[in-house]
């Protein structure tokens, strides 16, 4: 079996990150990506630094190409479907059925967004059907937003868009807020719209209007929420990585070096982390892959 000194699972803002500077300090790394990332919906990227409204696969591609320069790294399209310790490394398996081994492990396989079954929604998911205003708010100011109810954190969300536009909260037949929670919602200038969501309406990928069960359609242009995710890889379960349920879904427990719990196995991005955002995984990236870099100089770091 290959044996490097680090093994990088998933390939994109994080991952990469973590490559280019396990590369640059000379050390052999491979980087496993299965080419998924959750950012493929989104034609721009918005804040990360040099790059505003880059499209997220081009900053990727472009990525790629620059870590694949390095002679010590190898990049391998493909899904790890197992990893387990082997005493002085890990061992890694791939779908179609490739080993590889290394002294190190960075995850960075990041999360999936399990959106809600409304009729027009993942057609619309990361056009106008979005996550993060910061990412994707200033390019609806002023215009009819929406928070749709997914959880206890929908209300703080709705509060926050209403900073780019009036906001509409769509509970989706959910329990109405209490009083002091509407209170502050009223504050706000939200209006509450309790009826459930039955679909979204317009030539996708644009949003026109919110269909209510009630026969209600309010006209709308952008719609926010915050849906559940999981992890999109067992890998980490399945090396005893230490484990927390987040505001959103599980993340995996690192320090400040993003060292797991298990001793060689690090993790960066949307899956050791809440909030998200492209430039936190980046930066989370380049920490994991400067501390792994270090752990061979310091071992007791490892």
């Amino acid at each position: 079996m290959p044996i490097f000194d680090a093994i990088v699972i998933g390939g994109s803002f994080a991952g990469l990150s973590a490559a280019i500077h396990i590369a640059r300090g000379g050390r052999t790394v491979c980087v496993v990506d299965s080419g998924l990332p959750r950012n493929r919906f989104a034609e721009e990227s918005h804040g990360f630094f040099a790059q505003d409204g880059a499209a997220p696969g081009a900053m990727i591609a472009t990525a790629k190409a620059q870590v694949s320069a390095y002679p010590t790294v190898s990049m391998l399209a493909g899904e790890a479907i197992d990893a387990s310790a082997t005493g002085p490394g890990f061992a890694v398996m791939l779908a179609d059925g490739t080993e590889l081994e290394a002294a190190r492990l960075v995850l960075a396989f990041g999360i999936v967004d399990q959106l809600p079954d409304i009729p027009g929604l993942a057609q619309r998911w990361g056009s106008t059907a979005l996550h993060c205003p910061y990412c994707h708010g200033y390019e609806f100011s002023g215009r009819r937003l929406g928070v749709l109810r997914t959880g206890p954190m929908s209300a703080h969300q709705a509060q926050l868009i209403a900073e780019w536009g009036p906001t509409t909260y769509f509970l989706d037949g959910g329990e109405m807020p209490d009083a002091e929670l509407l209170g502050q919602l009223h504050q706000r200038k939200v209006t509450i719209q309790p009826e459930p969501v039955s679909a979204l309406l317009g030539e996708e990928p644009s949003l026109s209007a919110i269909a209510l069960a009630d026969g209600q359609e309010i006209a709308l242009d952008a719609l926010y929420l915050a849906p559940p995710t999981r992890l999109s890889s067992p890998i980490a379960e399945k090396l005893g990585c230490a484990v927390s349920e987040g505001p959103l879904g599980p993340i995996i427990v690192t320090d400040d070096s993003r060292m797991t719990s298990v001793p060689g196995v690090y993790a960066a991005g949307d899956i050791a982390r809440a909030p998200h955002n492209a430039t936190w995984a980046a930066a989370d990236g380049v920490t994991a892959g400067t501390s792994l870099h270090q752990s061979f100089v310091f071992p007791r770091a490892a």
